[in-house]
């Protein structure tokens, strides 16, 4: 089980938010067991570190409050 601060099925997730399996389009396999490597990078940096200096990490992404946020709407 992911810790909750892994927890990518957070309301509010940033969409530069990225990690390894959000990339994998197959369907879950259930004799294969999840990584849940706890790896996650910004999309806007490109780095473990947001544009603000905090960790890209879902915890830390899923606030509005971050000026780096971007949310769907934000994207488009």
């Amino acid at each position: 089980m992911k810790p909750d601060h892994l927890n990518t099925e957070r309301e509010g997730l940033c969409t530069s938010l990225n990690w390894k399996s959000k990339f994998i389009w197959a369907k879950p396999d259930p004799t294969v067991p999840p990584s849940n490597s706890g790896l996650f990078w910004c999309g806007i940096t490109q780095t473990c570190v947001g544009p603000d200096g905090q960790l890209a990490e879902p915890m830390n992404c899923c606030s509005a409050n971050r000026h780096c946020h971007c949310d769907s709407e934000k994207a488009g």
